[in-house]
């Protein structure tokens, strides 16, 4: 990828200072030094201490991105919900990770857009997942195209300012109509995987709605404040409103809907170029609508 600008302020300004003033990570510089990039000032090469002075025009240009050969391409298909040249946001399916593990090698959502970016034959190979999800959690998930877009990525999500929501089937029926939830999550004592909520544990809010009400269950809207690891399941089962499937928080089984009835139906951020507003939205899944039309 790479960047341009035409210098226009009246007194000359290093490189350095300039790329500072726009935001550029250093992390990002370095890479470009360090991994085949260049810095171009007037079509030549400089480094960040050389001087700009008006009406010169400053490239920065990074090597491509070649991706980790640990994440082989899958030509498993993947549903785009949005893209434009810096990210890409897809509604993950059920019962798929985020990224490869020993027990999942190949069929991530990290090897189906590696194998999405070989198809459409972008130079940027390195998937960089900005936001993930649970493999039994459906919904939008945030991805950056290249290594700076990631960064701008992170610096949104260290402001707060990327916002998710989710829709959750409690099996709870007396929830108010919204709500925060203010209740520290930590380890459970005798399992490596399950959380609970603990005095000593990490500081943990969600924010929730109501959405409709049914005779057993109350459909959710949530939004994570922090990001403790199955907050929301955590937070719901506490207060007697475990999620529709989720066996492993005190959820009944369900055939209808065989894993936690979650997911992530809206997404906003800014574009980290154009700085564009991003809002998206999308359905619940068909497990989830099903089983709530069986209640109405």
């Amino acid at each position: 990828m790479e960047l341009e600008w035409i210098y226009q302020a009246d007194q000359p300004q290093l490189v350095r200072n300039f790329l500072q003033a726009q935001g550029i990570p250093r992390k990002f510089l370095s890479a470009v030094k360090y991994r085949g990039g260049s810095i171009l000032l007037n079509g030549q090469a400089v480094t960040v201490r050389a001087s700009l002075r008006p009406g010169d025009r400053l490239k920065v240009q990074a090597a491509p991105e070649l991706g980790h050969e640990t994440v082989p391409a899958s030509q498993l298909p993947i549903e785009i919900v949005y893209e434009d040249p810096d990210c890409l946001v897809v509604n993950k399916p059920i019962n798929t990770v985020s990224i490869p593990s020993q027990k999942h090698p190949d069929s991530s959502m990290a090897n189906r857009i590696k194998g999405y970016y070989q198809q459409q034959g972008y130079s940027d190979q390195v998937i960089h997942i900005v936001t993930r999800l649970d493999r039994d959690t459906s919904g939008l998930m945030l991805i950056a195209k290249h290594r700076l877009a990631h960064a701008y990525f992170d610096q949104q999500i260290r402001n707060k300012t990327i916002k998710k929501y989710y829709y959750a089937i409690s099996e709870g029926i007396d929830w108010p109509r919204e709500g925060l939830i203010d209740a520290p999550i930590g380890r459970h004592p005798d399992s490596i995987i399950q959380r609970r909520v603990d005095v000593s544990g990490r500081p943990a809010l969600t924010r929730f709605w109501v959405q409709d009400k049914y005779p057993e269950a109350t459909l959710l809207k949530l939004q994570l404040l922090t990001g403790r690891t199955h907050q929301i399941r955590v937070h719901l089962a506490h207060l007697g409103g475990p999620l529709v499937g989720d066996t492993l928080y005190g959820g009944s089984y369900q055939d209808q809907i065989q894993r936690q009835a979650l997911h992530c139906g809206q997404l906003e951020f800014k574009q980290p170029f154009s700085h564009e507003q991003i809002i998206l939205k999308q359905a619940l899944p068909a497990d989830m609508q099903a089983w709530l039309e069986a209640q109405a």
